[in-house]
């Protein structure tokens, strides 16, 4: 594993980039490309996006400014109460970005966590449903300080900037 030029010898990575998206809103063989159970991703497929879509338990979830604030606000409770290192949070309306450093946690660990949070204070402000998020989420180790710079640029600078 790498180090820092002067730092001690870090054996893991340095922080985090996880991602994860609300329920229904990125579905099995959606037009942007999907992601298997094992985290591959698939090219789209119109008859699996509108299997998964007839399939559904219950509504797609879009935040809304209200639950953006709740999410916002829990996942930077949830790392002061942990102990975590936050070093970017952006809730979207249909997914969410979070750079973190959580010492020896694996980022499955910290992202189902997050996520757990995140669920109980929607539930508990906004109102019980059978599910708010896409099961597990993206998982991206970084393992520098420029890596890290480069991607709280781009979750607090460049979602709103249209793609090329």
């Amino acid at each position: 594993m790498r180090s820092e030029p002067g730092l001690p010898y870090r054996s893991g990575p340095m922080a985090f980039f996880l991602t994860w998206t609300t329920y229904g809103s990125w579905l099995p063989g959606d037009e942007r490309g999907w992601s298997d159970a094992g985290g591959v991703m698939r090219e789209p497929s119109h008859r699996l996006a509108h299997h998964a879509a007839r399939t559904m338990r219950d509504a797609r979830v879009d935040l809304c400014q209200r639950t953006r604030g709740i999410v916002d606000a829990a996942v930077r409770e949830h790392c002061r109460f942990r102990g975590w290192q936050l070093h970017a949070v952006n809730c979207r309306q249909t997914h969410v970005h979070v750079v973190v450093s959580a010492g020896d946690r694996s980022p499955g660990e910290v992202l189902r966590s997050l996520k757990a949070w995140c669920s109980r204070e929607l539930s508990r402000h906004v109102g019980r449903r059978p599910q708010w998020w896409t099961r597990d989420g993206s998982r991206r180790l970084l393992y520098d300080t420029q890596a890290v710079v480069d991607v709280v640029a781009y979750v607090l600078e460049c979602q709103d900037k249209p793609r090329k």
